[in-house]
């Protein structure tokens, strides 16, 4: 369990590919030192197992399955990620609970500025817009964001910028790949629904 509340950008060393299973090597300076194999690890919002650790480079194996419906596969050597350690019981809930199990892939339709005020708009498979609240939470890369609005299969959040310095979203444009993860409590209300 994660709150969406990235600790640090990582920086990708090493992708491989082996059989069903990828080998992902994540440079993380600072929460390298409070990781233990077997600790979970969101990755671009993705839940990761760590399964290997060489001082600051944090080693996982990574299924066909997550490696194809995610935009791990699209990474490339010395790209930026958002890394956030698992939730433990003292840690503050800034964000909202996020379960690093990706739900689908967005693109990024647009970024807006106006003065200091941001907005991201991403394109969604129209199959989840019951998953979208106006007002409720979604998990864009691991990142926890508030929805603005929900329009013709799109969601518009509002980005501050601070999420923009210590995030990926800094970097991103129009056409780029999110990982998305709808808000849990949405998810289990529809499914009780139906």
């Amino acid at each position: 369990m994660f709150t969406g509340i990235v600790k640090e950008l990582g920086h990708i060393r090493r992708i491989s590919g082996l059989g069903g299973i990828y080998k992902l090597s994540v440079e993380a300076n600072d929460i390298a030192g409070g990781s233990n194999i077997g600790d979970s690890v969101s990755v671009n919002g993705a839940c990761l197992t760590l399964t290997g650790k060489d001082k600051n480079v944090l080693g996982f194996d990574v299924m066909g399955e997550t490696f194809n419906r995610t935009n791990i596969s699209k990474l490339r050597i010395g790209e930026t990620v958002n890394l956030e350690p698992a939730l433990r019981a003292a840690d503050p809930l800034g964000g909202h609970f996020v379960t690093g199990h990706i739900d689908c892939v967005g693109r990024i339709k647009e970024i807006r500025r106006a003065g200091d005020n941001y907005s991201i708009e991403v394109a969604f498979p129209r199959e989840h817009k019951k998953l979208v609240v106006e007002k409720g939470s979604i998990a864009l890369d691991g990142i926890s964001l508030t929805v603005g609005s929900v329009r013709d299969g799109n969601v518009v959040a509002h980005i501050i910028p601070h999420t923009l310095k210590v995030t990926t979203l800094g970097s991103k444009r129009a056409g780029d790949e999110v990982n998305i993860e709808f808000d849990i409590i949405g998810k289990y209300i529809i499914g009780c629904a139906e």
